[in-house]
């Protein structure tokens, strides 16, 4: 799954504060164990950890997502689907969760993971709208 070819503008990890740091790690070392799962089971666990939960706002969620790609240079690039799991669950432990998606597009074929609020993409190229959601979590 992958849209950029080049790293995503990251925030200093020095403007991130040191706790929020250190779930954002946690929350990329769970996601890259996660993306491992077959992709039924994926989508079980992330409504599993999103029971609960109530929705997140677009601005909880770009916080959790720039977070997630100030400490991981591989989600900061092309690993979508780990950055869009990492920042669900690091939305999650603040009690809100945004919309978890996967999609597809056929025309260049590509396949993308995101995380959503409201329906709309947050931190994402213009070009997300053009998928068709093939997996949703909300």
């Amino acid at each position: 799954m992958s849209i950029p070819v080049t790293l995503e503008p990251r925030a200093s990890r020095d403007t991130v504060p040191r706790g929020r740091r250190v779930a954002a790690r946690v929350a990329v070392a769970v996601a890259f164990q996660l993306r491992r799962c077959r992709p039924q089971r994926l989508r079980r666990l992330m409504e599993l950890a999103g029971r609960g939960a109530r929705p997140a706002t677009s601005a909880e969620a770009l916080d959790a997502r720039e977070a997630v790609v100030a400490v991981s240079v591989h989600c900061a690039g092309q690993g979508c689907l780990e950055r869009s799991i990492a920042t669900f669950l690091l939305c999650r432990l603040s009690g809100r969760v945004p919309e978890w998606r996967t999609g597809v597009r056929l025309e260049p074929f590509r396949a993308h993971a995101w995380v959503a609020v409201g329906g709309v993409p947050v931190g994402e190229h213009e070009e997300v709208a053009t998928y068709a959601v093939t997996m949703a979590v909300r």
